[in-house]
């Protein structure tokens, strides 16, 4: 009952947040269509000479393959380019093991909130203004549905492009403004200045959302399929005992048998 009322909250968090990314793309799509995206530090593409991969992970397992499957798109990053930070103790554990260069661990609790996960899109956000990286790709679990869920990696920085959802580009145009008729003060570039940042750190907030989800539906999911697994054997033994137990009745009666008739009883 804990696990499934968890996994319930986990998801509900998960799938709130998705309306206000389309609400805060829609912005952000007439802002860039507003002003020179060359012009701002965070979409600024440049050649990938150092990569940093955020990977969001569990703290503890019984999660089926979660977190296996995380760790296998880990692994087709190349080593020598690429650093980490991680939050869980699973992640941690493979970098540590894989001998792969960990800049910064992330400690969090079930149920983060906004304010708590900001510390990671400011770290991951300056190593990258720095210069220290020239990509910033982020590892997590997507939550689909309560059976599936997948190992997904984002590109987080440089922002390339912000996507409306389909069926309000097909309404409006590819190319249309979203928010035509609407005016930005003091200007379009300030604007852009002050969300973009916003922007990284609510999409890092929606990706452990995602991760939190998947983890605890995929652990309740797991639990299920061990407990059905154990009844299932536990049937098995007592058919199987049951079988040896007459067979044993079967032997003593026979053996009962012959003795009487050896003795011509």
């Amino acid at each position: 009952m804990v696990a499934a009322s968890k996994m319930r909250k986990a998801q509900q968090h998960a799938l709130a947040g998705r309306p206000y990314a389309s609400l805060m793309n829609k912005v952000l799509v007439s802002l860039q269509k507003r002003t020179d995206p060359r012009l701002h530090p965070l979409l600024e593409i440049r050649p990938i000479k150092k990569e940093l991969l955020l990977i969001i992970s569990t703290d503890k397992g019984l999660a089926g393959a979660l977190n296996t499957n995380l760790f296998r798109e880990a692994v087709n990053f190349d080593q020598a380019k690429t650093v980490f930070v991680v939050t869980g103790k699973k992640a941690r554990q493979f970098v540590v093991r894989t001998k792969r260069e960990l800049l910064a661990d992330f400690e969090l609790k079930d149920a983060p909130n906004f304010v708590e996960t900001k510390a990671i899109s400011k770290f991951c956000t300056e190593k990258f203004l720095n210069r220290e990286v020239d990509k910033v790709s982020v590892l997590f679990t997507h939550f689909i549905n309560t059976i599936n869920q997948r190992a997904t990696v984002e590109t987080l920085l440089p922002i390339s492009s912000f996507d409306l959802p389909k069926k309000l580009e097909e309404a409006q145009g590819e190319d249309s403004d979203p928010l035509l008729g609407y005016v930005f003060e003091p200007n379009a570039e300030s604007v852009l200045d002050i969300i973009l940042p916003y922007y990284i750190q609510y999409q890092v907030f929606q990706t452990i959302l995602d991760a939190r989800a998947s983890e605890q539906s995929a652990r309740m999911v797991a639990m299920k399929n061990a407990t059905d697994n154990a009844n299932q054997f536990i049937k098995d033994l007592t058919l199987e005992y049951n079988k040896m137990r007459q067979a044993g009745i079967t032997t003593e009666l026979l053996e009962i048998a012959t003795a009487q008739m050896a003795l011509g009883g």
